[in-house]
């Protein structure tokens, strides 16, 4: 095999790699292996036709596709360890020369990493932020576990409130014409709910059990259905039974219902506890993005488009996995929410840039005070995983590759970067508002 390399401009490079003859022979005839038995010639038995006989029929190219797709994807790979070069996406490939007897030729243009060019990264400023907790977001935290916790009691002597759920049979039309999933018998709909077009809940607030109530909204434009989507609906509803919620008494024994504490006050403790953790957290997700965000707008890189495509494209297939593990599919899921992929590439295109800056910098800050990852480091990290899965941690460490360990290990190194960034910030308090400044000042 022969490699070339051609550095071009926005940090790009093409590589230009020359297969031998023979490996370019073997592959036509295993592409001829593979074929043979679906072409049918006159006099043959399917599957014994002589690879010169289907070379004459359908010319000396006809298995030249098969064979390009093996000697890629045999060859590739290897020619990029050749060349040396880091690269940061998927290639394009080009056929220059396919032929037999000859070599064969192809090209990749690849994105390599760009260099950067650090800025201030020792002692950055961030924003301090309280995380103390008060009284009363304790009282709230507690008020959304009584809410998940009410029992809905039937009503009567009364109209539907906003936050009471009505038990409703609906049908609803277009033009007098009933529509597909426009119907339900006995549905339990919680008013202010947001669940229903927009309007719909809304009609039905200051109704009484038993009623009739039509109710008239609109479908909104971007509609999953493009057959409703901004058309005016009539749904005949049939209001059955008002339910309203019943919180649960504030008390003790709320508090070892929801918890493992006995009493109301060592509940509130301990909701208070993991309310100034959570806060605590964001904090300090938050202060470190910002020092990493001005890192990144004191440093400089050139970053090539395939790059921030690649980086959209795998953002977008990530998105897609989560969403099948919920048991929708990607093509669902375009389909009700009236997009495309295209669409979806412009959407996470400003998170993926921010995703490599980020990456970037802190691999070069890591290289510029060498923080190097151990092979005890790869160690701990394995014993945690193996810890989550429940796994021994030799299995799990014969499992693990080179390619992975060496994907922990970079993982590891960013964020010890992230650790020395923190461990060397300045903290400054938010500027007050002129507002809170002359509130300060009249209470003085």
């Amino acid at each position: 095999m022969k490699v070339s390399v051609e550095n071009l401009e926005k940090n790009m490079a093409k590589l230009t790699i020359e297969i031998s003859e023979d490996k370019v022979e073997a592959a036509i005839q295993e592409a001829y292996l593979k074929e043979r038995g679906k072409i049918s010639v006159p006099g043959f038995r399917k599957g014994k036709v002589p690879r010169a006989m289907i070379e004459k029929m359908y010319g000396t190219g006809v298995f030249y596709e098969e064979a390009v797709n093996t000697l890629i994807s045999e060859n590739y790979g290897e020619a990029l360890d050749e060349s040396g070069l880091d690269v940061v996406s998927r290639p394009g490939i080009d056929v220059v020369q396919i032929e037999a007897g000859k070599p064969f030729i192809f090209t990749a243009e690849v994105a390599v990493k760009p260099e950067v060019k650090l800025g201030k990264y020792n002692g950055v400023t961030v924003t301090k932020i309280d995380t103390s907790v008060t009284d009363e977001e304790v009282d709230a935290e507690i008020d959304k576990e009584r809410e998940q916790n009410a029992r809905l009691e039937t009503v009567e002597g009364r109209a539907a409130e906003k936050g009471d759920t009505v038990v409703i049979d609906y049908e609803g039309s277009v033009d007098g014409v009933p529509f597909d999933g426009g119907k339900a018998d006995g549905y339990s709909l919680e008013l202010g709910s947001g669940s229903f077009i927009d309007g719909f809940e809304d009609q039905l607030i200051g109704k009484n059990a038993g009623d009739d109530v039509d109710v008239n909204v609109t479908f909104p434009e971007q509609y999953h259905a493009p057959d409703l989507a901004g058309k005016p609906a009539l749904f005949k509803v049939k209001i059955h039974e008002i339910k309203a919620k019943e919180l649960p008494e504030l008390d003790d024994e709320f508090a070892s219902e929801v918890s493992e504490f006995d009493t109301l006050a060592e509940y509130k403790e301990d909701v208070k506890k993991k309310l100034v953790e959570r806060k605590e957290n964001e904090a300090k997700a938050t202060k470190e993005d910002e020092a990493i965000q001005k890192i990144i707008d004191k440093s400089d890189m050139d970053i090539p488009e395939v790059m921030i495509d690649t980086q959209c494209e795998s953002m977008i297939d990530e998105f897609a996995q989560r969403i099948q593990s919920q048991g929708l599919s990607f093509e669902q899921y375009l389909q009700f929410s009236g997009s495309n992929r295209e669409k979806l590439m412009e959407q996470v295109r400003p998170e993926a840039l921010t995703r490599i800056k980020s990456s970037l910098v802190l691999e070069a800050i890591a290289k510029e005070e060498n923080l190097v990852a151990s092979d005890e480091d790869v160690d701990a990290e394995i014993e945690k995983m193996a810890s989550m899965y429940g796994m021994e941690a030799d299995k799990l460490k014969e499992m693990v590759g080179e390619s992975e360990k060496n994907s922990m290990k970079r993982d590891i190194e960013i964020q010890k970067a992230v650790t020395f960034i923190m461990d060397n910030v300045k903290e400054r308090a938010k500027a007050k508002s002129k507002a809170a400044k002359e509130a300060e000042a009249a209470e003085a």
